[in-house]
């Protein structure tokens, strides 16, 4: 049930504020404030057919990737990979929380790797990364993104010339087994679930929030989810604000943030 209270901001502080393993469940709106797109608002990646009349979820699907390599990688490299996108006030300020002692872990559905770069040090990224790229030889050579050339478009191994892929969970893919079993261990420990920027309209990944046994669930997101009535506190703004004002309220403790409890 949706907490019934005057300064929903004001609570949140104090439940992030005396969390010892909260959990931040993000979603593509966490990005946004960083010039990434999300993918289902009006303005969002799903809004338009491609000009080939195929939809964006079959481009960025694994028959794509197997039968049309070309296209695969000039539409992801186009609309997924964001090389000058920095971290945003959600980023830092979730990283602050984690040096503070207060979050346990960062659970996200995002493969920007935004996370880790503000400093965030337990992250798991249900879908991957565009930072991991690895060849389909034996090998199975590593490649972070900075080692990718731009041409060709479709990259080639320059150890076993086999094309290389992103470590991205495609469509029609699986996600990673030992990824979801660790989500779902820190989600079930945790004493505070913040679920941010998500509509929660993907699965299996939104599926995850039923392992939450708490009664300190807060969703924050511009519009309404599935989960808003289950939720014990319901927040309808960008979580980059929320957590900004958080961080805020929580700098001017006795102990500012980041600096111990």
């Amino acid at each position: 049930m949706t907490a019934n209270t005057a300064d929903p901001i004001q609570t949140l502080t104090t439940w992030l504020g005396n969390a010892h393993s909260a959990v931040f469940f993000g979603g593509a709106g966490v990005s946004t404030a960083s010039g990434i797109p999300d993918f289902r608002s009006a303005a969002g990646l799903y809004s338009a057919q491609q000009g080939n009349g195929r939809s964006p979820e079959y481009m960025l699907s694994h028959d794509c990737l197997v039968n049309e390599p070309d296209e695969f990688f000039a539409f992801y490299r186009a609309n997924l990979v964001h090389p000058d996108a920095k971290p945003n006030r959600t980023h830092t300020g979730l990283a602050e929380l984690e040096a503070a002692g207060h979050l346990a872990a960062v659970v996200t559905q995002n493969i920007d790797g935004l996370h880790q770069a503000a400093g965030s040090k337990t992250v798991y990224e249900l879908h991957g990364s565009v930072e991991r790229n690895h060849c389909l030889g034996r090998a199975h050579h590593f490649y972070s993104l900075n080692e990718i050339p731009a041409q060709p478009v479709v990259p080639v191994c320059p150890q076993c010339g086999a094309m290389v892929r992103p470590d991205v969970v495609l469509y029609g893919e699986a996600l990673d087994t030992a990824t979801v079993e660790a989500s779902v261990e820190a989600i079930s420990r945790a004493d505070v679930l913040v679920v941010g920027g998500t509509s929660l309209a993907v699965y299996p990944a939104a599926g995850l929030l039923q392992y939450y046994p708490g009664r300190k669930l807060a969703l924050v997101n511009l519009s309404r989810t599935p989960m808003d009535s289950q939720a014990d506190l319901v927040i309808h703004e960008t979580v980059a604000q929320v957590v900004g004002k958080v961080c805020d309220q929580l700098y001017h403790r006795a102990h500012p943030i980041g600096g111990g409890r």
